[in-house]
């Protein structure tokens, strides 16, 4: 069955992209999946790829009604939970001196308070050697034009991490950073746009941009036993874009 035999697992903004590429990875590893996103056009078509060992809510990560819902799905037919991708975010290009209190808002929202209340809420769900999965980015490290509020949005992530590793000291629940680099997902080109993606990942030492599945290899890594000495890290899927 893999590593992830009977595991339950909730991945939100599982519809597309990274998400949905780490759903399709934890089944095939034997997990039964739970993907959640604001969207239910894309959340259907990933259902009808990803097969009976997934469930889809629809649902915002900034609305606690709605994480309660997702959670209380979860509850009803698994009974807990023992791994949490947090993958949902957003970000759009706003250079300094054009960044408005919408922009700002609509970032940390999803990104920062988003994710915080998807773990918060998932706690009482966690057994021992749960593992959480915070999507972070390599902007989170580096300086990135017209992008500061994206940036420190990720970087917030990295913190919550390292935080809540001590939080979480003795109850056997692992939390570590997941950084993709270019990757070339529907929000990435549609923020980025093509060319600057391409652009970006030919300047990789791999030399090329990512495709999702390749993240999602290490996020079932994380969400496995084999990352069991693993908390408070950041691990980096990035063609080492932000490591030379």
């Amino acid at each position: 069955m893999g590593r992830l035999a009977d595991k339950t697992a909730v991945v939100t903004g599982g519809g597309t992209g990274i998400g949905f590429a780490t759903a399709k990875r934890f089944i095939e590893e034997g997990a039964f999946v739970y993907i959640f996103g604001r969207r239910q056009a894309p959340l259907d078509a990933a259902l009808a790829k990803l097969g009976p060992r997934a469930r889809a809510v629809q649902g915002s990560v900034t609305d606690l009604a709605d994480l309660d819902r997702l959670y209380a799905a979860v509850k009803a037919e698994r009974g807990g939970l023992d791994i949490v991708f947090a993958n949902a975010g957003t970000g759009e290009l706003a250079a300094l001196g054009a960044i408005t209190p919408e922009h700002y808002a609509a970032t940390f929202d999803i990104n920062v308070k988003g994710t915080l209340f998807t773990v918060q809420k998932a706690l009482p769900l966690l057994s021992p050697g749960a593992s959480i999965i915070l999507t972070g980015s390599t902007t989170g490290v580096m300086g990135t034009p017209q992008f500061s509020i994206y940036s420190a949005s990720k970087a917030a992530i990295r913190n919550f991490a390292r935080s809540w590793a001590l939080d979480l000291r003795g109850t056997g629940i692992r939390v570590n950073v997941l950084s993709p680099g270019p990757t070339r997902t529907e929000l990435a080109i549609q923020v980025v746009g093509e060319e600057a993606m391409t652009a970006f990942g030919a300047g990789t030492p791999i030399g090329r941009i990512a495709d999702p599945a390749e993240t999602a290899a290490v996020a079932a890594f994380l969400a496995s036993a084999d990352s069991s000495f693993m908390t408070g890290s950041e691990v980096f899927a990035d063609g080492g874009f932000a490591q030379v």
